[in-house]
């Protein structure tokens, strides 16, 4: 299928088709009717599969057959929840790309910065706004945001609100909406209480599942490395030094963990900043855009980052620290090989996280290839590392492009010489990816 297909106002193709967009992926292929149908709807994707057009196109869609050019004034007809501000901001700027031939208006407003350019925002009118659960309810309060006029209500990365503690917020949101609106739910995982959460909120809705949380993309490589915990910073240094990696997003447990990470690659000559919840809003903002931009090669980040950040061509994450929670490790090693682009995903586990580690690979229905020839191998092995990987059989012995094949030890410049591992042929190769928004 193609967007033309879908009957989308021709000012929104024209975007899409700016922006390089053509075959809609399927959480977008199969929501996008739907929503245009004013159906109530409940999606399940996990991460990078293009959840945000799946909902910000059609409701651009519907808000364009009204404003076709601007009115005065202007009312919050459209209200989009998200649990992270970076999350928002990439909202934000999806609506900006998929609306920029319309004659709409929308702002996005979150906490830890002034709030006094979101009210004058605010005050100058939005058909559309994208809100932190906490900014939204202290505007409201001060009487900033109406309400009364949303016709379309989307909370996103439900599971996630309620892993950071926000549903008794979106309660309180959901009471100042009209009853007569249409409402969409997204979110990766589906425990109870989001499934009690969604049949309070949802009238009849219709029901779309992509790429269930257990499942890990197959555009993503794995390898897993036994090491001592004293040693895990040593490891990250090596491969990053000796490893065909472009750009690095490394997963610390905490937000203590994450400064010292950046400490120590600072130390080795390796440029990297932290995003975590500690970090004032400009800082992360700073840091992301670094990486966005190739600044920086490594972005170290708390889960905070596990989804919503977008970015383009990332080549390898790094579980410096495996998750407690085995759902974690899908969405964070969904960072990489979206759209059909290749990815690596390293993990290392030191003897404390071994529970952790049969967890994960109980969720994903497979073992984690074990990387055996790395300097920095476990005094105490848990077992002995498995003769057959996910990879035929092959032990596995390579650390950089995926795109690759073989891989030989060479010396590079500022490497330890004899355990440098290089790329055959250079650098990462493939179509450009789908913007996916998400």
């Amino acid at each position: 299928m193609q967007f033309s297909q879908l009957q989308l106002d021709p000012n929104i193709l024209k975007a899409l088709v700016a922006a390089g967009y053509e075959q809609p992926t399927p959480i977008q292929e199969q929501s996008i009717p739907y929503i245009l149908e004013s159906r109530d709807l409940l999606g399940t994707a996990q991460t990078g599969t293009g959840k945000t057009a799946a909902f910000a196109v059609p409701i651009l869609d519907q808000l364009c057959q009204n404003h076709d050019h601007p009115v005065v004034p202007r009312h919050i007809r459209a209200l989009v929840l998200s649990p992270t501000r970076e999350l928002a901001i990439q909202i934000k700027e999806s609506f900006d790309l998929y609306g920029r031939f319309l004659h709409l208006r929308n702002t996005v407003i979150f906490g830890g910065v002034s709030q006094i350019p979101q009210v004058s925002k605010l005050r100058e009118g939005v058909d559309i706004l994208i809100a932190t659960p906490g900014r939204l309810l202290d505007l409201m309060n001060q009487r900033h945001v109406d309400l009364s006029h949303v016709s379309y209500f989307v909370l996103d990365e439900a599971d996630r609100m309620l892993d950071m503690g926000f549903i008794n917020d979106v309660h309180k949101v959901v009471e100042k909406l009209p009853q007569n609106r249409q409402t969409l739910l997204f979110s990766a995982t589906m425990p109870p209480d989001i499934k009690r959460l969604a049949d309070k909120l949802l009238k009849d809705p219709a029901r779309v599942a992509v790429a269930p949380v257990s499942s890990t993309a197959e555009t993503v490589e794995q390898k897993l490395f036994f090491l001592d915990k004293k040693n895990k910073q040593h490891l990250l240094v090596h491969l990053l030094k000796t490893a065909d990696m472009e750009s690095v997003l490394v997963f610390s447990r905490t937000k203590h963990g994450a400064n010292k990470i950046v400490e120590h690659l600072e130390k080795a000559g390796i440029p990297s900043k932290a995003i975590h919840g500690n970090k004032s809003q400009s800082a992360r903002q700073q840091a992301l855009r670094e990486f966005k931009n190739r600044k920086i090669r490594v972005l170290v980040a708390t889960d905070i980052a596990a989804r919503g950040i977008d970015v383009t061509e990332l080549s390898h994450v790094i579980n410096y620290d495996l998750p407690n929670e085995p759902e974690t490790y899908v969405h964070r090693i969904g960072r990489t090989g979206r759209a059909g682009q290749s990815g690596m995903a390293f993990s290392f586990c030191d003897e404390e996280e071994h529970d952790y580690l049969k967890s994960i690979e109980r969720l994903i229905g497979k073992k984690i290839p074990v990387e055996t020839e790395h300097p920095f191998p476990a005094t105490l092995a848990p077992t002995a590392p498995p003769k057959q990987g996910g990879h035929g059989g092959r032990r596995s012995s390579s650390y950089g492009n995926p795109r690759s094949s073989g891989y030989r030890p060479t010396q590079r410049a500022g490497g330890p010489r004899g355990s440098s591992y290089a790329h055959k042929g250079g650098g990462r190769t493939g179509a450009p990816r789908q913007r996916t928004g998400a």
